[in-house]
């Protein structure tokens, strides 16, 4: 419909030209900041300077949030400029609307609303402060950074031929997304380093953003001149024409350039629909495959040792069903009632029966695996439909990926997950329904014939690079944390972070997605694989940034080449390629396990340790696939046209764009705070603890990391040490549990030992900053590693050294001598006060213990009558233990929770006072009663009598407390 102003010719009604809407919103944007800003450094300099660190002269310059948050008179400055600047505002978006308006396009419209929305979170959190509601404030400060982009590019986009704004656009766009890696880099240096007058550095860079952000809503001005109000257009801009001397093409293959062609594609709602829906479906696919492991998991984990249930596994290799060609033509005239049927693995979560409810899970990826299969190879045929399937599968794995990001590595709709502990199963579902009855709307083009052409190259081949593929994918990818442990070292941080640096990960995986779609002949050359192996190289033996440098070179290539392989094994006979391929990943699949489950399986001690085959193993297999796709290349003409491509691309680009939004406000929201607080401060209070918290799965196959959440915090603990805690690996569903733990209880975590370290993992959690740390792998020339963290806290202003510790198993009693005689010393090295909190394997007083608890290690037992223990002991010294607990475990583990409280010394006298009593064990373990011990020191009343929710006081009924004579 075309809009009738643009046809009006009367004459004008008010003679003020539009860019003054755009001058006026400039400056009284600024002056609301520099008022701020002025009366700020006027009235209250050495206050707004001060942060949670330093102060001047250290820090001089505040930063913005400083400046306007709640002091009295520039707060006030800061909202009365704000207010003047809505209208202004408001006026500028509708005249940029007016502007880039034409008939038949969507964009202006959509930028406009992004417009509005973007002034209307400025005013949420100019009003509502932190101190008002910090939780709203963040809502809308979130919200307001994650529209600047839409903006930002929209606006290029929809830039008029005007040479000169299309230019100071580019610039100030450039310059404020570039400099956000500098603003965050200074403020990780002061949260988390905290090194002096780096917040400062940072301020600077917050304040250029405001700069920036303002400027570039400036150069409307230059694109207003040819506006006056009321709106008569004096040039024709609005309708296209050029007015700068620069020729209209070279213009758009700039802004084309600059927003990559993504707000040049034609827009459809049935387009939009057709690429949620396959995303989705791609989505829901990894979902069960990636769930699958897990419920797996749960069995042998139970039984401790092979159970018959890994059996399900196998489930993937139903694509081997069709090589019976009446069946394939079945499923492929069935694929609508095929991948239905695949979701019976969402309705799983309400199956409470866990081998039922494995049975279920299997049989849905058995029908996904297979209705996938017959999918790729019915599309085989037509080239855009083929590759638009494609996309879909490998963007829903980024999706997966982002998903479990947001939800602290789990996914909200695995079967392991209910609303008890965070999942949104019924949601999935209802979602799944829609998006698959839209993914199989359209009838399919090869009905089980041989395809068209009959594609050379070799099934074999290109089954071997499947095979890796799929391993590669999912051992690495489908979680953006994987990576990044692999290449943990501890502390002081060297390397980067799970949160926030995960987005790298899905940023390679865009990248490495989009170029293998655009260049898949470069791709499938022999360089890029030889890039790819060693970018896997590099991430299987180096740490920190630089094996992190591997790590995205790693899932640059396996998403890269992933499309070109996925396109010629649809050529081929699908039981072959799909059907062989998913068998060959099957046994990558156990070949990782083995490597660290080593003492529990036949042949184990063969591969033991040895990710580094597992890793050449899978860049081999690729090898074969890209010597078939070489091969093809050599011998094939590319048939690919340009013009005959339908726009799938761009909406999938488009979708890669919305994922990577979604990723990175998550990223925003889930960033460390670094303020955490313990529990009693006053008391110089440390509570300590030592759980196994077996995989975080419960007795009943559910995701355990809520209910460990409630008990560690109602028992008020500072300082806990977890075994049991390396789940990122397939079969356990590549999570990780220390980070729900740590970002929702406010704690520091080192999450020890990496996965390629191949140890059932041990962690630690902390109220208190971690100094420093180290991990240690102890000897087990025979059994299962012994996972060892000694860490240093800064408590109260006291180095406290921390040791966390998995003794190997009782049927290996030479690596348990070794490991005790390597953790004694170790020990026994730190003149500082330590805690021991660790799975020993041994009896109270007797055989090792008698090493751990000796003049060697210099520790003591939190108490030494305690006989009925086994594997969980606390050990310290240079501490006064004040008391000690045994919680029950209800169903959350198999293991109890064990508490211990000491005071740390304040000064050279109570230090002298305890090592007057370190020889006297009569007098250092003189128990009292609760009465007698302050009410700070004491245990939380809940866990008395029954407790709640199965978590008791046990053994002794009720805590012990001590005070020396």
């Amino acid at each position: 419909m075309s809009t009738k102003y643009k046809d009006k010719d009367n004459g004008t009604v008010v003679t003020i030209n539009a860019k003054w809407i755009s001058w006026t919103h400039t400056i009284v944007a600024y002056t609301a900041f520099l008022s701020a800003l002025s009366v700020g450094m006027y009235l209250h300099f050495h206050k707004i300077v001060q942060n949670e660190f330093y102060g001047y002269p250290h820090e001089w310059f505040p930063s913005v949030s400083a400046t306007i948050g709640d002091r009295y008179p520039e707060r006030s400055f800061f909202q009365l400029f704000i207010a003047m600047t809505s209208g202004p505002r408001f006026a500028l978006v509708a005249l940029w609307y007016l502007l880039t308006a034409k008939p038949g396009k969507a964009l202006p419209k959509f930028i406009a609303c992004v417009g509005v929305f973007r002034t209307l979170t400025c005013g949420g959190w100019t009003y509502v402060t932190s101190t008002d509601d910090h939780d709203w404030h963040d809502i809308f400060m979130i919200s307001y950074l994650v529209a600047t982009i839409p903006w930002t590019a929209g606006s290029i986009a929809l830039s008029p031929p005007n040479a000169k704004a299309v230019k100071y656009r580019k610039y100030l766009a450039g310059a404020f997304f570039g400099t956000i890696p500098f603003m965050v880099y200074f403020f990780i240096q002061h949260k988390i380093h905290r090194v002096a007058g780096a917040y400062t550095i940072y301020a600077f860079f917050e304040w250029s953003l405001i700069l920036f952000d303002v400027a570039f809503d400036a150069v409307t001005a230059l694109d207003f001149e040819t506006f006056e109000i009321v709106v008569r257009d004096t040039k024709g801009l609005s309708k296209g024409v050029n007015v700068s001397s620069k020729p209209t093409a070279i213009i758009e293959k700039e802004k084309n350039m600059i927003t990559a062609g993504i707000f040049n594609v034609r827009f459809s709602w049935l387009l939009i629909f057709d690429t949620a829906a396959e995303v989705y479906h791609g989505f829901v696919f990894w979902t069960m495959l990636t769930s699958l492991g897990v419920l797996v998991w749960y069995f042998p984990l139970w039984h401790m040792g092979i159970s018959g249930y890994e059996i399900f596994v196998m489930s993937t290799i139903s694509p081997f069903f069709l090589g019976i060609k009446p069946l394939r033509s079945l499923v492929i005239h069935n694929l609508r009632v095929c991948h239905y049927l695949s979701l019976t693995g969402l309705i799983a979560w309400q199956v409470k029966d866990p081998a039922y409810r494995l049975f279920t899970v299997g049989f849905g990826v058995a029908m996904s695996c297979l209705a996938w299969a017959a999918t790729l190879y019915s599309e085989s045929v037509h080239e855009a439909r083929l590759e638009s399937k494609i996309l879909a599968w490998i963007v829903g794995l980024i999706m997966s990926s982002a998903v479990k990001f947001a939800w602290q590595t789990n996914n909200p709709i695995w079967p392991i997950m209910h609303a008890a502990n965070g999942g949104h199963n019924g949601t999935g579902l209802v979602l799944a329904l829609l998006a698959t009855w839209r993914f199989t709307r359209k009838a399919p083009l090869n009905t089980g014939t041989a395809p068209s052409g009959k594609e050379g190259g070799s099934s074999l081949l290109a089954a071997l690079g499947l095979g890796g593929l799929f391993f590669g994918l999912h051992s690495l990818l489908s979680d953006t944390s994987t990576m990044i442990l692999w290449v943990w070292e501890g502390y002081p941080v060297r390397g980067p972070l799970s949160a926030p640096h995960g987005w790298f990960t899905v940023v390679a995986m865009t990248a490495g997605l989009l170029t293998g779609i655009r260049q898949p002949k470069l791709v499938g050359t022999w360089s890029v694989y030889g890039a790819g192996c060693v970018g896997a190289a590099v991430l299987t033996l180096y740490p920190n940034w630089f094996g992190y440098l591997g790590a995205l070179t790693t899932a640059f290539y396996l998403t890269a080449i992933a499309s070109p392989l996925l396109s010629t094994a649809s050529m081929k006979s699908p039981a072959t390629t799909f059907g062989l391929g998913f068998l060959i990943y099957n046994f990558m699949v156990l070949f990782h396990v083995w490597v660290v489950a080593y003492a529990f399986v036949p042949g184990g001690p063969l591969v033991r340790e040895h990710t580094d085959w597992i890793m050449t193993t899978m860049m081999l297999l690729i090898g074969a696939g890209v010597f078939n796709l070489t091969s093809l290349n050599s011998s094939h003409h590319e048939h690919r046209t340009r013009g005959s491509r339908s726009q799938h691309r761009e909406y999938h680009t488009l979708a890669l764009s919305i994922i990577n939004l979604f990723f990175i406000a998550a990223a925003v929201r889930r960033f460390p705070t670094n303020d955490y607080k313990p529990y009693h401060e006053d008391s110089r209070l440390i509570t300590a603890g030592i759980w196994t918290i077996h995989f975080s799965l419960d007795n009943d196959m559910w995701s355990s990391e809520y209910r460990m959440r409630d008990l560690i915090k109602e028992l008020e603990i500072d300082v806990i040490g977890l075994l049991e805690t390396d789940l990122q690996r397939i079969i356990m569903g590549n999570r990780d549990t220390t980070q729900f733990l740590a970002e929702d209880l406010g704690m520091y975590v080192d999450y020890g030992p990496g996965p390629n370290k191949h140890t059932w993992g041990a962690a630690l959690l902390s109220k208190f900053p971690i100094m420093n740390s180290t991990h240690h792998l102890l000897p087990s020339p025979v059994g299962e590693l012994a996972p060892a963290i000694h860490a240093t806290l800064d408590v109260y202003g006291e180095l406290v050294d921390v040791f966390v510790f998995h003794s190997g198993q009782e049927e290996d009693p030479e690596d348990r001598r070794l490991q005790t005689a390597y953790l004694s010393k170790l020990m026994g090295s730190s003149s500082r006060p330590s805690i021991l909190l660790s799975y020993l394997v041994t009896k109270p007083l007797e055989g090792n213990y008698n090493t751990y608890v000796s003049e060697t290690s210099g520790m003591h037992d939190v108490e030494p009558s305690d006989w009925d223990r086994w594997c969980e002991y606390i050990l310290y010294k240079h501490l006064q233990r004040v008391g000690y607990a045994r919680v029950s475990r209800s169903t959350i583990t198999d293991t109890e929770l064990q508490v211990a409280k000491f005071v740390v010394p304040t000064n050279e006298a109570e230090k002298s006072q305890i090592a007057a009593i370190d020889g006297d064990p009569e007098a250092r373990n003189r128990r009292v009663g609760e009465h007698e011990v302050p009410e700070g020191w004491r245990f939380p009343a809940l866990f008395r009598g029954n407790g709640v929710r199965g978590h008791r006081y046990h053994v002794f009924n009720e805590p012990w407390y001590y005070r020396p004579t």
